[in-house]
């Protein structure tokens, strides 16, 4: 009895139909028709099991492949708040590693975060305003236990930047209205990566970029802050790095007793780190104690000089009568908490400035994390770590925030200190917290020359050692190359110049690199097991009495194998090896980067090439007529 026939849907039979019309052939991979053949046998042959026949894949398939999963979804929600991961199993000694280190941060935060609000433009209290909601927030969506989140030096110079910027043509918009729009916009742009998991876009950025942006940063920052070290107040200090350091030695004689202030502050910050740094290694007993003793540094200078300030200036309150530049009034609590203003008009202002701040933001958080993480044998999720400095930035300007993410010197201070959580940065928010509404009174007589000796001793450390840059130049010269190019254009430019010109170069090289991929043809060697000075005999026996256990005594044919290395030997291979071609007519090509379509013909030119030199035809009389 014949089986009934189905004719296929009427869609199909449209689509079909629409297919031949547009000349599309839907059986490309299969021209005959005729029923797949998949396991190598003859159509006549009867099977001894099931054939399995692979489908064609089709737009649902790709479509289903991506969507996510109810379980995926529960995962990806799991994995957005990776405190309860361990929150469960936090403990007393966990706290207490978090209480040393979370005040030790604090107590580092605090004249940091004043004084790198002068470098974005903006009043003190804005930096204690940012640290505080840095280390706050971030322990709910940290996946690094080391990081410290609040201003740094590079981001508020760019801050001061856009600040600058907005107010030369638009002198009515404050700055902290400019900086808080900047801090929302830009952790925006940051948390959308975060939540889509692309936070492997930072892997684009060489670690010679990295290293290039921030020795110029450095450098940048540092020589910036040598006119108020001096009390220098007749040029722009925002200028390019060159100019300044010209500027500097036209307007020396100016100096003020600034100077005095600014110059011993710094002598002390690096005098106290050395006498620290070698009492640890004369003591190493001590060295947990010299080590608390170093990070405690900064806030000793500032204290003393603050003390030596308010003796000096405190019959001279008004500006006027200071006997040198010092910070003033510094409001109790948070007297600027509002809703930020972001509008098109502030935005279009600094739209040009956005990328660079955004780069900023990341590049510098991941790398710390990342290095820290190898550090302390953990490793960290980038893309939630976006999440993060997103949400930081996103919520932090309703407090009076200006943009903030990972740094470097204090994460090193909370390693250092034992930290064993996240949780130590509501430890250092409530430090934060206490020296906001305690100390406004004692915060008015911190002198201006010792917040910029804080700043340039706090910026030395991110300066490329010359040892860096030799590693570099032994592993690959380009990158030297690409780190002095983005030096040299911070230098005489500026900072966002720097990082788009190394940006750009590292993504030009890397497209290079995989355009002009080079494979290379492999032969065979054969490897001899080894017993000292001994050959293994044919039987996996080694030739002299002792136990044996390279490839295996107990099977003769383990007793050698083959591997395959370059013909040519450009791997380093050792070129005495004799390496033998695999077969008459058989070539192991070895792809040096994946096979995509920019070096795909590459690939194919220099296979053809190889092949053709090495083969000939089988009928050398192929061609009965020349031409």
């Amino acid at each position: 009895m014949p089986l009934p026939h189905h004719s296929p849907p009427v869609m199909t039979r449209v689509g079909h139909g629409l297919a031949k019309f547009l000349g599309i052939k839907l059986q490309y991979r299969n021209p005959t028709g005729t029923d797949s053949v998949t396991r190598g046998e003859s159509v006549f042959s009867v099977s001894t099991a099931d054939t399995f026949v692979e489908e064609e894949p089709t737009v649902y398939d790709w479509i289903n492949k991506i969507t996510p999963t109810p379980r995926a979804i529960l995962r990806w929600f799991y994995h957005l708040f990776p405190f309860v991961h361990w929150i469960g199993r936090y403990n007393l000694q966990w706290l207490y590693g978090d209480l040393v280190a979370g005040i030790t941060v604090g107590a580092v935060v605090v004249p940091q975060s004043m004084a790198y609000a002068k470098l974005a433009l903006l009043a003190p209290e804005y930096g204690l305003y940012s640290s505080f909601m840095g280390v706050l927030i971030y322990w709910f969506f940290a996946t690094s236990k080391d990081i410290t989140i609040g201003p740094v030096a590079v981001m508020s110079t760019i801050t001061g930047n856009v600040v600058s910027k907005v107010q030369e043509t638009h002198p009515e918009i404050e700055g902290h209205v400019v900086a808080s729009a900047l801090a929302v916009v830009a952790g925006a742009i940051i948390i959308f990566i975060g939540l889509v998991r692309c936070g492997w876009i930072v892997e684009f950025i060489s670690l010679a970029a990295i290293s290039a942006f921030m020795t110029g940063s450095a450098l940048n920052i540092s020589v910036g802050q040598v006119p108020s070290l001096m009390g220098i107040t007749s040029f722009d200090n925002r200028e390019s790095t060159y100019k300044v350091v010209i500027n500097t030695l036209k307007h020396l004689g100016e100096s003020k007793l600034d100077a005095a202030i600014g110059l011993t502050a710094l002598a002390m910050l690096y005098l106290i780190r050395a006498g620290c740094s070698y009492a640890a290694r004369k003591t190493p007993h001590r060295a947990k104690l010299m080590f608390f003793l170093a990070t405690l540094r900064t806030a000793f200078v500032i204290l003393l000089y603050t003390m030596i300030s308010w003796l000096v200036n405190r019959n001279h309150r008004s500006k006027k009568e200071n006997r040198f530049r010092i910070l003033g009034n510094v409001p109790r609590g948070f007297q600027h908490a509002a809703v930020p203003s972001v509008n098109k008009t502030t935005v279009k202002t600094f739209a040009s400035e956005l990328p660079a701040s955004v780069i900023v933001l990341l590049i510098e958080h991941i790398a710390i994390a990342k290095s820290f993480g190898r550090i302390n044998n953990y490793s960290i999720d980038p893309s939630q770590e976006m999440v993060a400095i997103g949400v930081t930035n996103l919520l932090g300007p309703f407090l009076g925030a200006y943009p903030a993410t990972g740094s470097f010197s204090r994460t090193a201070i909370k390693s250092k200190a034992g930290v064993r959580t996240p949780f130590a940065g509501v430890i250092t928010a409530i430090v934060v917290l206490l020296a906001i509404y305690a100390l406004p009174a004692v915060f008015f007589y911190i002198p201006n020359a010792g917040l910029s000796a804080v700043i340039i001793h706090a910026v030395g450390d991110l300066i490329t050692p010359p040892n860096v840059v030799y590693q570099f130049w032994r592993i690959s010269p380009l990158e030297v190359l690409i780190f002095f190019a983005g030096v040299i254009v911070t230098v005489f430019t500026n900072i966002e110049n720097g990082i788009y010109t190394t940006i750009a170069i590292s993504v030009a090289v890397l497209l290079f690199r995989v355009v002009k991929a080079k494979g290379r043809f492999l032969g065979r060697v054969k490897v001899h097991s080894m017993l000292g000075d001994r050959l293994v005999d044919d039987y996996g026996k080694p030739t002299t009495n002792g136990q044996y256990g390279s490839f295996g005594a107990n099977n003769p044919e383990k007793a050698s194998r083959d591997i395959f290395l370059p013909l040519c030997h450009d791997d380093g291979s050792n070129p005495e090896i004799a390496v033998e071609s695999p077969y008459p007519g058989i070539f192991i090509y070895r792809f040096s980067e994946g096979f995509n379509y920019p070096n795909a013909n590459h690939y194919l030119d220099s296979m053809v090439a190889t092949i053709f030199k090495e083969t000939r035809r089988t009928n050398a009389n192929t061609y009965s007529k020349i031409g």
